[in-house]
């Protein structure tokens, strides 16, 4: 099942990212993006839209949506969140195609767009 909250942004400007759309681009091919939202989450609908936009810009296709509901209690289900550690949404974590192994992780309280910010973990990583 998709998240429509990633569907790409019709108006976000890629130009104003060009940085973060480069650093994706030159790994689309080598990377799995995993990001575990809810349509009914408030923050997912104003950051996922802009972050699939990006993704979509920097020809990154290898996308695994995991869509979470919220408990009673506040805590979140749904598929991979304990084996992940999901707490919060939207989180976002890219791992290599071929190892597995977890670049970079993105967690909804984090000050910058999702795409500025794990593009900067990116850049300091081998894929």
């Amino acid at each position: 099942m998709e998240l429509e909250t990633m569907r790409p942004n019709p108006v976000w400007d890629a130009d104003s990212y060009e940085d973060a759309v480069d650093t994706f681009e030159a790994i689309a091919d080598d990377i799995v993006v995993k990001v575990w939202g809810g349509d009914w989450c408030k923050d997912c609908r104003s950051q996922l839209p802009d972050f699939g936009a990006a993704l979509d810009a920097a020809g990154v296709d290898n996308v695994e949506h995991y869509p979470v509901e919220k408990e009673d209690d506040g805590s979140k289900t749904g598929p991979k969140v304990d084996e992940y550690g999901i707490e919060l949404i939207p989180t976002v974590v890219v791992e290599n195609a071929d190892t597995g192994e977890e670049l970079a992780r993105f967690v909804e309280e984090e000050d910058a767009p999702i795409a500025v910010y794990l593009a900067e973990q990116l850049e300091t990583r081998t894929v």
